[in-house]
């Protein structure tokens, strides 16, 4: 398949390479993100999909390659100084402030985004996130996992991203509050943010990405509009599906 890039990239990332220790990891990785688009980030397990996600946001040292954010270099800042040019993290494993307050852990990520944006207050998360309203003083390590991956999900909002990653955001889920949170995913596309996506349910990723792109041995070896992809038999036969 040819591949299909992004128009108007907020991220372009090129020949990404990374290492942990002797490692290497990622071999010469391409990523284009364009202004409110969904990307899907697909793979087996130990591809190189969450190395992919963290040499992006500056949290891999071992890194070599461009990355462009925004019409910036940034190809060697560190993860706050990536946040602050609108980019949004879910990590695998939530972490959220265990000893803080839901309300605490949404507040204080609370600021105004790229030209002033102010849309997702609290008022909204909590609209968008019914559980969380309920549990509003709760300690977060008092939380269920699914109420934490909301938490995490709602405190990146309040940051007011123009890209958030979602790296394995069902991972551990009840069926129920998986529904919810492709729901949220959903209505985080259709308000215009980007989203780079990492999860296991491939179908859902294709039908809630634009564009997908499939990682084997720290190399892309797919990538093109989901759509194309859906049916496509090499894809089952890089997933093992």
């Amino acid at each position: 398949m040819t591949p299909d890039r992004a128009p108007d990239p907020i991220v372009d990332a090129r020949g990404l390479h990374a290492w942990y220790g002797s490692s290497h990891v990622l071999h010469g990785v391409d990523l284009q993100i364009g202004r409110g688009q969904t990307v899907g980030l697909l793979g087996r397990n130990g591809m190189g999909k969450s190395t992919l996600i963290r040499t992006l946001l500056g949290h891999v040292p071992q890194r070599s390659g461009r990355i462009i954010v925004f019409g910036q270099d940034a190809s060697r800042f560190r993860p706050h100084q990536v946040a602050r040019l609108g980019v949004a993290y879910v990590p695998e494993g939530r972490g959220v402030f265990p000893n803080l307050s839901v309300r605490e852990n949404l507040v204080m990520a609370a600021r105004r985004g790229r030209n002033g944006r102010n849309d997702w207050t609290l008022e909204r998360v909590l609209h968008t996130f019914t559980r969380l309203q309920e549990r509003l003083t709760n300690l977060g390590g008092q939380l269920s996992g699914g109420e934490q991956q909301m938490l995490s999900i709602g405190r990146a909002l309040m940051t007011h991203p123009e890209l958030i990653v979602l790296d394995e955001a069902t991972e551990g889920l009840a069926p129920l509050i998986v529904d919810e949170i492709w729901r949220v995913i959903g209505e985080i596309r259709a308000c215009g943010i980007a989203t780079l996506i990492v999860d296991r349910d491939y179908r859902k990723v294709l039908m809630c990405s634009d564009r997908a792109l499939v990682l084997q041995k720290g190399q892309v070896v797919l990538q093109a509009k989901a759509s194309e992809l859906a049916g496509s038999p090499e894809l089952s036969a890089y997933l093992g599906v």
